[in-house]
């Protein structure tokens, strides 16, 4: 069970936040050019921490939440007038994650990067109307999900000690009898085929304009 820690510092973080944004808004094309692909991704003390313990921080409500959601459009509007100047197709999307606002991100691909992120996310039957103010953008609701299959579960020598093996083991085994888990066929390139259980995690909205 995660423990809640509560935030302190707002003024530090709205800063924070403000730099992150400005910092982020200059695409860097000679990179994309080179990995046809670019995110970015929340970078702000606390919330982009490594939780401890089974504990983690409050996701970012009020100002903190807003600051954040206005700065993935910024972002994502600054990506989309240097991706226009290409004159090629590309994706750009933003990664809304309504439950975490700090999990979002900005991600773009071109030429042979540009379908990459397509199967990111599973396209479930039911289409949830994305949670706020649609910010001029277009979205579409996907699952994201958890993988796991038998391989997953590993060996006890994996693993620091004997009780994290069996907590893991127990895990993965839990999501595999999940009723509510979707079942997929992928064969491997040593031409086994591996059987994977996805369930879902959360809701994600992608949106863009293209």
């Amino acid at each position: 069970m995660i423990r809640y820690k509560k935030i302190r510092g707002h003024k530090r973080i709205w800063k924070d936040i403000d730099y992150w944004i400005e910092n982020s808004k200059k695409l860097d094309i000679d990179y994309l050019k080179s990995n046809q692909r670019e995110y970015v991704k929340f970078w702000v003390y606390p919330y982009s921490g490594i939780s401890v313990l089974n504990s983690a921080f409050t996701p970012p409500k009020g100002k903190t939440r807003q600051k954040i959601i206005n700065g993935l459009l910024a972002i994502y509007n600054s990506w989309k007038q240097e991706l226009d100047k290409l004159n090629e197709p590309y994706y750009l999307r933003i990664w809304f994650y309504n439950d975490d606002v700090s999990r979002s991100q900005v991600v773009c691909a071109i030429g042979e990067c540009l379908n990459f992120y397509e199967n990111t996310f599973y396209n479930p039957d039911e289409n949830k109307p994305f949670p706020i103010n649609d910010l001029g953008l277009q979205w579409k609701h996907r699952h994201f999900e958890t993988h796991v299959c038998k391989l997953d579960i590993g060996e006890p020598d994996d693993f620091f000690s004997e009780n994290d093996y069996l907590q893991n083991k127990t895990w993965v085994e839990r999501v595999m009898k999940n009723p509510a888990a979707r079942i997929t066929k992928q064969k491997e390139y040593n031409g086994k085929t591996t059987t994977y259980y996805s369930i879902k995690s959360t809701d994600v909205w992608l949106g863009g304009t293209n």
